[in-house]
């Protein structure tokens, strides 16, 4: 498992088709924008050698979980996530309103909840293993930081910081820290949003979205927050042999772009190319799995990394 660990690599995802125009324009359409949590989690682990080992004791815990197949928690109740917003702005305009908020947090509601709009498409293929993963979302609270000296950040987690001119996180053992930055350009693209995975440093733990990619139509965040909880890009971040370490999701020679038709095959079998952990069009993406489900809510069974949160 170690192994599987320090050889993930860094992904790419393409723009988002449909931008309003007002923020599509600031954007090179030939750049493409990129989900650094894997490039972050690659960084971490080479400053932080505990790291690994914390990761490999939560994947020991989340196996044993599975194999137990006590999921009765998952019928019978609904794990409830607070939020705390950090809003960093410069200009007005990128102060966020708390409507804007709201509406990430209902699309966040309806994505962990089966409730997307746009899975009637489903093909039935995936029917069967399509999860409602039983969590709810509730913002707690909602700081905003005014920093006029940053037009810009880089995925150093400097906005997790107070003292860097971000804002320092909150209780994160209990709750979800959301970060929101104006930009993260990043070489010859932009970085859409970030995640930690369980076992990072507490300081700096939870997900950092740019703020042209928060609120009700966008699915930046619940991508994010899957790594939060542990998941995997589906592709496995390799080739068709790469695992995600979830048993009902094709493998995958790589990640989707656009809005793939279905099927798209690779890898002898058909793509999950709807599925939330790949990188097709925010309108395209609409299902967690079941084992998707099953490995998320091992992180909050007894002994799981983010079990103070679900008490």
């Amino acid at each position: 498992m170690l192994l599987a660990i320090m050889s993930l690599v860094s992904c790419d995802d393409s723009i988002e088709e449909n931008l309003p125009k007002e923020e599509f324009s600031a954007l090179n359409q030939e750049n493409k924008k990129r989900c650094f949590t894997m490039d972050k989690l690659e960084d971490n682990l080479s400053k932080d050698k505990n790291i690994a080992s914390k990761m490999s004791a939560i994947e020991e815990h989340t196996r044993n979980f599975i194999k137990k197949g006590n999921f009765k928690r998952l019928a019978n109740g609904v794990i409830q996530i607070p939020v705390v917003f950090h809003v960093i702005y410069r200009w007005s305009s990128e102060n966020l309103a708390l409507s804007v908020l709201q509406g990430q947090i209902d699309a966040l509601n309806e994505d962990f909840n089966m409730q997307n709009p746009n899975r009637r498409a489903l093909p039935s293929e995936f029917a069967s293993v399509e999860a409602n993963v039983g969590i709810k979302f509730v913002i707690k609270k909602v700081i905003r930081v005014r920093n006029f000296k940053k037009r810009k950040w880089r995925p150093n987690d400097d906005m997790k910081y107070t003292s860097k001119g971000g804002s320092d996180a909150v209780n994160p053992q209990e709750f979800l820290n959301f970060w929101i930055v104006n930009s993260m350009p990043y070489k010859k693209g932009q970085i859409l949003g970030y995640a930690q995975f369980p076992g990072g440093n507490w300081a700096t733990d939870g997900i950092v979205v740019a703020k042209n990619f928060v609120g009700p139509r966008f699915r930046t965040a619940t991508h994010e927050v899957g790594h939060y909880l542990n998941l995997r890009h589906i592709w496995g971040d390799g080739g068709c042999y790469a695992s995600d370490f979830v048993y009902d999701t094709p493998n995958a020679k790589g990640p989707s772009r656009g809005c793939p038709s279905y099927p798209t095959a690779e890898c002898g079998s058909n793509n999950m190319t709807m599925n939330f952990m790949d990188y097709s069009y925010d309108s395209c993406m609409y299902m967690f799995t079941k084992g998707q489900s099953y490995r998320m809510n091992a992180v909050f069974a007894p002994g799981g990394f983010r079990e103070a949160m679900a008490k």
